[in-house]
Parts: C-alpha cells; structure tokens; sequence
C-alpha cells in the first residue's frame, strides 16, 4: 500500500504537467491574444512538414526562426518592412511561402501629393491556430486526453524496484 501511494501521487502530478504543458502549447488565435515562442516554432514546423515531405524542420532550427521573428513583433501582430535587414527579409519570405506570415501594403498621399507605400508583414493568427489545433499532430502539444494517458507507458517494470 505504501509503494503505490507515491506512485499515484506521481501520476496525478504528471498528468497535471501535461494539462499545463498543453495550455502552454494551446493558442486559440483571437486578434488580441499574443503568439508565444512555443507555439510559433511549433506552426513553423507544422507548416513545414504539411508543404514538405522529404525534409523535416529540426525544432531547434524552429524555435531559432520563431524566437528571430517574435523578436521583431514583441507583443504586436504587424511590423513595418523597413526595418528589416535582407537576410531578415529572406526569412520572412520563407515564412510567407509557408502561411505563417502575410504581407500588406498602405498606401498615403503626402502634403506635397507624391504617393508614399507604406509595407507591413503581419502574423496570420487564424492560421497559426489551425495548425494549433490538428489533430494528426502528437509532437507534445494536441493529441490525446491527460487524464486517459499513461505517462508510465514507455518505463520498463522494474524502474520501480527498490535497491
């Protein structure tokens, strides 16, 4: 009785970690909610797996790109072009082919009545989201009930023995 007290407290605290770890990984993709990190590298590399079958997109790789552009959106959803580098640009690009980002143009007139363009890249949260939210995904985020899963699956019996 008292060797499974401890592993039934183990197992509930685990599967309160993977309902967290869940939330972390969860964006339901509302205008005002922000893009974290996490999710970011995770929709890239969705996106990149759904428009590529021979190649993978290491999460390393992922995380690095995500960090690299959340940098230039902080807590926004749009930026101006001009303040991109080339090599920057070349990323977005990248990520425009893969529907994470759009971009978008405004138009004004100055006082002297030349046209003045005016270019922004724009997080596509909505579609962030979707790829949230696939189902076909079991990469730590989606994908299965916490409380039906048995985070002890995969440890061999005798991790338990005492010695």
């Amino acid at each position: 009785m008292f060797d499974e007290f401890p592993r039934r407290y183990v197992i509930m605290v685990l599967k309160e970690d993977l309902r967290h770890a869940r939330d972390d990984c969860s964006f339901p993709g509302e205008r005002s909610d922000v893009v974290s990190r996490t999710v970011l590298a995770m929709a890239i590399q969705r996106s990149f797996m759904m428009r590529n079958t021979e190649e993978n997109l290491e999460k390393d790789v992922a995380e690095e790109m995500a960090q690299h552009v959340l940098n230039f959106f902080g807590f926004g959803e749009r930026i101006i072009d001009n303040m991109l580098k080339t090599d920057d640009r070349d990323i977005f690009y990248m990520l425009e082919d893969l529907g994470i980002l759009k971009t978008e143009r405004e138009e004004t007139t100055l006082y002297d009545g030349r046209e003045w363009r005016i270019n922004y890249w724009t997080l596509k949260k909505n579609y962030i989201a979707n790829l949230m939210s696939g189902s076909g995904f079991h990469d730590g985020c989606g994908g299965g009930n916490p409380d039906t899963m048995d985070p002890y699956e995969d440890l061999p019996d005798d991790i338990w023995s005492r010695e």
